[in-house]
């Protein structure tokens, strides 16, 4: 069976935000890094830092306003097993605009709206609103 350390990271912020967890501990990785970068530049979590002990991890803390969690919603389209790759062309706005999807490109990981901005396509990482 293939494990997908991705899918494991966008359930534990999935789980901590649901419990109302103020952080989450994740196993450190450079595209997990990445990934909890858009997140936090985009302001769907206050800030991700890594761990300075071994085994490395990423300490990241969860955002909320009144109460609820910034990330209502956050679904893994591209696996292991079954990758998504997008056109430019065809990379559809996540919530009509209001959500966010993350596309792995030439160009480093990017949102959806510097996809189309930048004219590239890639593999669709994940949805998140």
């Amino acid at each position: 069976m293939m494990t997908d350390p991705i899918a494991d990271m966008l359930t534990r912020i999935r789980n901590a935000s649901l419990v109302h967890k103020k952080e989450a501990a994740i196993p450190f990785s450079k595209m997990k890094k990445a990934i909890a970068d858009i997140l936090v530049r985009e302001g769907y979590i206050v800030k991700a830092e890594e761990g300075k002990t071994k085994p490395l991890f990423l300490m990241v803390t969860l955002k909320y306003a009144d109460g609820l969690p910034a990330i209502q919603e956050v679904k893994r389209v591209s696996t292991p097993g079954h990758r998504r790759y997008v056109k430019t062309s065809d990379i559809d706005k996540v919530l009509n605009g209001l959500g966010l999807a993350i596309i792995s490109t030439p160009r480093g990981l990017l949102t959806d709206k510097e996809a189309r901005a930048a004219k590239v396509g890639g593999e669709l990482i994940c949805e998140i609103y």
